[in-house]
This record gives C-alpha cells, sequence and structure tokens, in this order.
C-alpha cells in the first residue's frame, strides 16, 4: 500500500512574512505558548510561508526555541507577496489534512497568547472563518476604514469590521473554495486579504469575529503605492465577477457575524501622521491623474473635487465620498479593457486621499469610541446609497435599449 504524503497536523498557524527578521521570533514564541496552552492535546505545527527574505528570516524562525514543530516554507526565488504566502500555506494545511489554519502576522508586536485561542477556538468549534476586532487609531487601517470596511457592510450587507486585518482562521472547508477561486496577480500580492473576506461572504460560509484587544504593528499612514492598487483591483475584479449577488441583496438585511475573545478593547496604539506630506502626496496624484478623473466624474462631482484640491480644503462628505466610489465601481465593470480599469484605480487614489485628509480634520480630536461612530456613518452611508448603484446600472441598460431619460 502506498505511504500517505505529508503528516497529520490538526492545528496549523502560518506566519507569511518578508524581511521580518527583527519581529518574527517574538511572534513565534507567543503562537507556540498559546498552541501548547490552548491546543494542549492537538497535534500543531507553526509554519513561516517566506518570500525567500534577504535579512535572515528564515534564521530568525527556525533558531527561535519552541515546543511545538516548525516548518519553513518559501516561494521560488524572486516570486514575492503575501498572497503567494498564503496560497503555499493553504496547500500545505491541505497537504496535512488540518482541522484548523491560523494567519497571524509577522510584525505583531501586541499579540498574546490568547490570540491564538481566540483565533483557533471558533473553527474548531464550527465555524468556517474567524476575522479580527482590534482596537486601532482612527488613522491605522485607512483602506479598511474608508473602502474595504463601507463596501463589505454597504454593497454585501456584512458587518465586518476588520476584512483586511491580517489576523485570520478558517476551516478546511473554506480553504478548499478558496483555492477553486480565480487567483489574479493582484491577489497573490497586498490583495488576498480582501479576496479572502469576499469570497468566505459570497460564499455563505459561517463567519464570526474575535475581539483581540490592541493591534500594535509596523502601521503606516495611508500608502500610495502597490498595496492600495492591488487591494482595489482585488476589491473590484471580486465584486464585479459576482454582481447578482449584491445587486439582489436588500440594503436593510444586515448580518451582524457572532463574536468571541475580548469584548472590551483596550486604548488603541498611538500613532502620528504628517497631514502637511499627505496632502502633498494627494496634490500629486490629483495632478497626474486629473484629466482621467475629469472623464470617469460626473460634472458636478469633478467640480466639488477639482475644488477641494485648488483651494486645499478637503471636505469630501460621506454623501459625496460613496457616490463617487459608486460611479467608478460601475465604470469599473463596463470598461473593455484592463487599461482602462488601471485608470479607474489610479483615480480612485487621489479620492482615497482627499477622503481621508477629510476624515482626519474631522476627528483628529476624538477618541476611538467617536471615530468608530464616524466611521459607521460611513458604513451606512454605503448602504443607503447602494440605490444609487442601483440606478448607474439601471440608466446604462435604459441607454443600451436604446431608451432615453429625463436629465434631472
Amino acid at each position: 500500500m502506498k505511504k500517505k504524503q505529508g503528516s497529520k497536523y490538526s492545528v496549523v498557524v502560518g506566519i507569511p512574512s518578508y524581511n521580518e527578521s527583527d519581529s518574527i521570533s517574538y511572534v513565534t514564541k507567543i503562537v507556540d505558548q498559546g498552541l501548547g496552552e490552548y491546543f494542549p492535546d492537538k497535534k500543531s505545527i507553526i509554519v513561516n510561508v517566506d518570500n525567500n527574505s534577504p535579512d535572515n528570516t528564515k534564521e530568525a524562525f527556525l533558531d527561535t526555541t519552541t515546543r511545538i514543530e516548525k516548518k519553513y516554507i518559501s516561494t521560488a526565488h524572486g516570486i514575492r507577496g503575501k498572497g503567494n504566502n498564503i496560497l503555499n500555506l493553504f496547500n500545505f494545511a491541505i497537504q496535512v489534512r488540518a482541522e484548523v489554519v491560523i494567519i497571524v502576522d509577522a510584525d505583531l508586536k501586541s499579540i498574546t497568547k490568547e490570540w491564538i485561542e481566540y483565533l483557533g477556538r471558533p473553527v474548531a468549534d464550527g465555524y468556517d472563518y474567524v476575522t479580527p476586532l482590534y482596537s486601532r487609531h482612527q488613522f491605522d487601517g485607512t483602506i479598511t476604514n474608508h473602502i474595504c470596511y463601507p463596501v463589505m457592510f454597504g454593497m454585501l450587507s456584512m458587518d465586518i469590521r476588520q476584512p483586511i486585518g491580517g489576523e485570520f482562521a478558517f476551516s478546511p472547508k473554506l480553504i478548499k473554495h478558496l483555492l477553486k477561486q480565480s487567483w489574479t496577480e493582484s491577489t497573490k500580492q497586498y490583495g488576498i486579504d480582501i479576496f479572502m473576506s469576499l469570497n468566505a461572504v459570497l460564499g455563505g460560509f459561517k463567519i464570526c469575529q474575535s475581539g483581540l484587544g490592541t493591534k500594535i504593528h509596523k502601521a503606516s499612514a495611508p500608502k500610495l503605492g502597490i498595496m492600495f492598487e492591488q487591494v482595489i483591483d482585488t476589491l473590484l475584479t471580486v465584486l464585479v465577477q459576482n454582481k447578482g449577488a449584491w445587486m439582489t441583496r436588500n440594503s436593510g438585511d444586515f448580518v451582524v457575524p457572532d463574536t468571541f475573545g475580548l469584548k472590551e478593547l483596550a486604548e488603541p496604539q498611538e500613532l502620528d501622521i504628517n497631514i502637511l506630506d499627505l496632502k502633498e502626496k494627494a496634490r500629486m496624484e490629483y495632478s497626474k491623474y486629473q484629466t482621467d478623473i475629469k472623464e470617469l466624474l460626473e460634472p458636478y462631482a469633478f467640480s466639488r473635487i477639482h475644488e477641494m484640491f485648488q483651494v486645499e480644503v478637503f471636505d469630501l462628505t460621506i454623501l459625496l465620498w460613496t457616490q463617487v466610489f459608486y460611479s467608478l465601481v460601475y465604470r469599473y465593470d463596463i470598461s473593455k479593457s484592463n487599461g482602462d480599469r488601471k485608470k479607474i484605480i489610479n483615480s480612485l487614489k487621489p479620492l482615497y486621499f482627499a477622503r481621508s485628509l477629510s476624515f482626519n480634520y474631522h476627528t483628529w480630536k476624538y477618541n476611538v469610541k467617536y471615530s468608530e461612530l464616524e466611521i459607521r456613518k460611513s458604513a451606512l452611508g454605503f448602504a443607503s446609497q447602494k440605490y444609487y448603484l442601483w440606478g448607474l446600472y439601471s440608466q446604462g441598460n435604459h441607454l443600451k435599449s436604446g431608451k432615453t431619460k429625463k436629465q434631472k
């Protein structure tokens, strides 16, 4: 009889990394403690899924003393991306027939052994997907706050606060489903988190959230570059591929997932941002893509945006931001080429900066509790304006059929 390949591990904890030699040892030690305390009767393994880091991440991980077995897996030379790391982790998890799979970031400073319990226990008890609840500064996680969370809430009627948080847990059933989906190049990079969250919701999997407390890591202000592009490209691609799901969901039928872990979250880490630098980057991006933005937006919306950048008084309201975003979702859907879709993503960058600046000016004196209320208002705005998005498709269909519509 042919021997089965690979050993059986009940719990697999993956730590995706690239150049994290200064932090991965600490995270590994805490994961080891958590597995030993909360899953003592399960055969477990800690897996560092890496991108051939040149800074000795591999050595730092393997040299860390643990009671739990460790394994290092790397992408091929020259292949980068968090999504590629998670793809390797998922394939390994299926190979060893894992029952619970957990992912934690390699740069965490606030991870505790309880995180392994809070993430892993719900899967052991029958949930398919566990997303994190953190206490985060309102200037941290801006793509989440201003795009991913409101979109998840408004378009899919799912109240998942951190759909791209970084720490997750999975059932084997969900992993098999994710492996069957189309993994674009953006998904294999920074787009992986929103790819997983969207497909878990769209696939009808059993989802919950776990309170983890304060997230302290290598935080950053809004990112111009490749991270924004990859997250938004993945978000829009998955949304338009599954248009039937959100076109038929009633905006009032919200699903609030069960919540486990900590019920009271402590104050978030302090985070300072350079507003002048952020405004300068916003101006540069707007100057670069102004012509495209004018072409893509309705004249009134463009005039409001243009005035903001001209006088540098940023007040991109929830209503206008929602309608601008939804109009670009529609344009992305009907675009005929990758070049046109790239133009839409690039045009979103300065608009996202304008919304971030508007929010920052409005909430800089707020504590996390009141800032969260403002983010919630934005999510409710995305939900209430879903009819605006439906209207864009309805108007487009009328135009295609040769019908005319009176101008308002």
